[in-house]
């Protein structure tokens, strides 16, 4: 079947898919503290999302990455993995992982790499537990920590998330540079972003460039570029004391989406072809509406070729630019 191509000839291999809007943290960048979850109802069914991405995986979608919310609440949820796994065997999927909170991901690990999981991407901005628990409300960091080193053992790899935070964390990043080269872990820096519906001058006032970071980096660790992406928005270089990548999404201090390879899902079935921008499509109704796939697939062609250049994300004096009312929960993170 004909490559999924947007209108600016990218290719679409990668496909973020929200299996729930919901989440144990309510950390102060992503969510506000009364953010209210859809019904149960709303959501797409575990078989659903399994049709759904295996018809994506047909239309030549190679990666495919769980999320939420926290995808690891949402109940037998290791079901779909184990179903999805299948087109790993067959050599259609390359790749199949999670973006997680890490709070449960103790209980999981092991699961997860038997369904073919091989790597896993953990938030964590702090490693100070007082400071941990602030920014995300109710975090219990021992417990993330147990996680990451539970999906160590079973095999995964580790890619730690942080995102960096003026005022709040911007103390720490060399330090969590450090513990995750000290624990073998790779690890990305990202930009906070102006999505979600809540105050923006609170979320400019914390906006730390990566340029900046990447600067008192340097200082610490001798970093050389490295010429891979993953068609995604991280830059890398390699931190030669410690040998782990370090990762840069900066899609504020320097746009990402020349080579924009992907596209997400909300638990509900909304296609959302770029996350700095409203529009989206549904794709549960052709879903629902008929028992081949023929429509589905229609309606997703469709949306791909909708999909713009790029996001419109800034921050000035008068505030932020081109911000997205839908939560990060909502999109998919």
């Amino acid at each position: 079947m004909e490559q999924l191509t947007d209108p600016f000839a990218r290719a679409i291999t990668y496909l973020r898919v929200s299996v729930t809007d919901r989440c144990d943290f309510r950390c102060s960048y992503c969510m506000d503290e009364g953010t209210r979850f859809l019904p149960r109802a709303d959501l797409l069914s575990l078989e659903e999302l399994d049709r759904l991405c295996s018809v994506f995986i047909g239309l030549g979608v190679r990666k495919l990455r769980l999320t939420g919310g926290e995808p690891l609440l949402r109940r037998n949820v290791m079901s779909l993995f184990r179903g999805l796994s299948r087109h790993l065997e067959t050599g259609a999927l390359h790749e199949l992982t999670l973006t997680t909170n890490g709070s449960t991901l103790a209980a999981h690990a092991a699961d997860l790499a038997a369904c073919g999981v091989r790597r896993v991407n953990v938030s964590l901005d702090s490693l100070r537990a007082d400071r941990f628990r602030a920014i995300t409300r109710r975090g219990d960091l021992g417990a993330v920590l147990a996680g990451i080193a539970a999906a160590s053992a079973a095999g995964l790899r580790v890619k730690i998330n942080t995102v960096a935070l003026r005022g709040v964390n911007e103390d720490e990043l060399i330090d969590l540079a450090s513990w995750a080269g000290a624990e073998g872990h790779d690890l990305s820096f990202i930009e906070v972003m102006p999505v979600g519906e809540m105050p923006m001058q609170d979320r400019a006032a914390t906006f730390l460039s990566l340029a900046e970071v990447r600067a008192r980096l340097a200082d610490h660790l001798t970093l050389t570029d490295l010429p891979e992406t993953t068609g995604g928005p991280a830059r890398y270089v390699r931190a030669a004391e410690t040998g782990q990548r370090i990762g840069f999404i900066t899609p504020l201090s320097h746009g990402f989406c020349e080579a924009c390879n992907r596209v997400r899902i909300s638990a509900t079935g909304t296609l959302f072809p770029c996350l700095g921008q409203e529009g989206g499509t549904d794709l549960r109704a052709p879903l629902r509406g008929s028992e081949g796939d023929a429509a589905l697939t229609r309606a997703i062609r469709a949306a791909i070729g909708r999909k713009p250049r790029g996001h419109d994300f800034g921050y000035g004096a008068g505030g932020a630019t081109g911000q997205v009312g839908r939560g990060m929960n909502q999109t998919g993170g």
